[in-house]
């Protein structure tokens, strides 16, 4: 069984925040706290160490009380470059992601992931949800080996951005989570208002 000792998690607060109209999403105010600050509280308890991936507003985020890191790559290439970055300053065997805009995720989330990637013997998991009848990734949500850093810099170096077309290169194994609300995210002002109004 992985030890979450073994884990280092990555809040992902790197985005543009393009479909917010541009302003820094994991710093939006959620029921009286930044959205950064629900998912760090969340996924706290579930890992060894912690950090925040982000680009803008370091000192408002360094205030969170972990240690932050901005891209390594220009330009907000997107969640990948905020993967390898947490891969890069990660001293754990395991990393696991979340974004920062989505404050309700399943609090067995990275429990769930290590024991279906110990079972397979995979080297990446990632979260799934039931839509429409069939499973839909979430591949923001993905627990990996450290040893893909390699791997994801080959991809990133081609010019490649999509999370699910470089996992599809690893031996990666979907989790399914029945309650898909749990992963509901504030990609536009319409999304945060819905949220605030669920709990």
């Amino acid at each position: 069984m992985i030890d979450k000792k073994d884990i280092t998690g990555v809040i992902l607060a790197g985005g543009r925040g393009s479909r917010m109209g541009g302003v820094d999403k994991g710093l939006q105010n959620h029921h009286g706290v930044p959205l950064a600050m629900h998912a760090l509280m969340r996924l706290t308890p579930q890992v060894g160490e912690i950090m925040i991936n982000a680009n803008r507003n370091l000192g408002a985020y360094e205030s969170m009380g972990v240690p932050v890191w901005p891209d390594t790559l220009s330009d907000y290439p997107g969640p990948l470059a905020g993967f390898m970055t947490g891969l890069e300053h990660c001293e754990t065997p395991y990393l696991v992601t979340v974004p920062c805009d989505s404050p309700l995720f399943p609090t067995d989330l990275v429990a769930r992931l290590a024991q279906a990637l110990e079972a397979a013997d995979a080297e990446a998991a990632v979260a799934a949800t039931l839509a429409d009848g069939a499973l839909r990734a979430q591949p923001v949500f993905c627990l990996m080996k450290n040893e893909v850093l390699e791997s994801l810099v080959r991809f990133t170096a081609g010019g490649q951005r999509r999370i699910d077309k470089w996992t599809a290169q690893l031996r990666c194994i979907e989790v399914a989570f029945d309650d898909a609300h749990a992963f509901a995210n504030a990609n536009t002002p319409d999304d945060l208002k819905a949220l605030q109004q669920d709990g």
